[in-house]
């Protein structure tokens, strides 16, 4: 069979406007491939290779008001499956730290419902298009902040008691990621689909004007010592196409696998988002 040309290959990236997800699509768009941007906010407006891109086709912009509503995000993925062929891999990339405790309209710990559950439907729901695609392949956004995690449960996952910027609830949904990811892959490897949660490393990601979770203390080390978002940029793409690509369920910190912590909990948060995922976004009526 022959190998399909870049220019043949489609990365979705949610949150691809801002951060290390722009700096990603960037990335890609200069090694021609096609890009489908889920976002909340807009591409910047002088950057004349995006917009380029944008009118070239090369680019295809989907956006929702927010990822977290599921009748916003509904709405988005079924456009995305109305217009789009395949998909060869998915960047779940979305989502940040909060500066407090705040719940979706779900009712959910928003930190838990934006980076556990909503990378698991927005899978789902485009798991279609991942099995036309050539690569089959989905990176969810992962973070080492929660190496600093001293407990685990999904009582503390779904409602934490406590708030505490970065490593609270932030690195606890993010470790949840990372243990969903493990468990759901024999399952999606029946499909030839392959998983990987990275941790993109320290990044520069502050914006002007924009509250976040992190500490001032962090927020002083960033903008001091910590590189620009390309370097996260290159570490999630190495991620999916770099030396491990043939490796599903794994965690990748610094371009290694890493051993994950409350590993045995895995399948139990599998279980919960597939319940939520089932009787929430799929039963919901608009």
């Amino acid at each position: 069979m022959m190998k399909k040309s870049p220019s043949e290959h489609v990365a979705l990236i949610t949150g691809a406007s801002a951060g290390i997800g722009l700096e990603l699509t960037r990335r890609l768009l200069s090694e021609n491939w096609q890009v489908v941007a889920l976002n909340r906010s807009n591409f910047p407006e002088d950057d004349q290779n995006l917009q380029n891109a944008v009118h070239s086709g090369s680019l295809r912009v989907y956006k929702t008001e927010d990822l977290s509503d599921y009748v916003s995000l509904r709405r988005t993925l079924e456009e995305i499956k109305s217009k789009e062929q395949r998909i060869d891999i998915l960047f779940n990339n979305a989502g940040g730290s909060f500066s407090q405790l705040s719940y979706s309209k779900q009712g959910r710990e928003m930190h838990y419902e934006l980076l556990t559950v909503v990378p698991y439907i927005i899978l789902m729901e485009l798991k279609g298009l991942l099995e036309q695609g050539d690569l089959k392949t989905v990176i969810n956004t992962s973070s080492a902040a929660f190496h600093f995690t001293k407990m685990f449960s999904m009582e503390i996952l779904e409602r934490p008691k406590t708030f505490r910027k970065l490593i609270g609830p932030y690195a606890t949904s993010k470790l949840a990621l990372s243990l969903w990811t493990q468990a759901i892959a024999p399952q999606l490897a029946k499909k030839e689909l392959m998983i990987r949660s990275v941790d993109p490393g320290g990044n520069n990601t502050l914006r002007k004007g924009k509250p976040s979770g992190i500490p001032l203390v962090v927020k002083a080390l960033m903008r001091l010592f910590f590189p620009p978002p390309a370097h996260g940029a290159d570490k999630l793409y190495e991620g999916a196409l770099g030396a491990h690509r043939n490796k599903t369920g794994v965690y990748l910190v610094k371009g290694q696998v890493s051993k994950l912590k409350f590993s045995d909990q895995a399948q139990k948060v599998l279980q919960r988002i597939q319940q939520i995922y089932e009787a929430e976004f799929l039963r919901r009526i608009n």
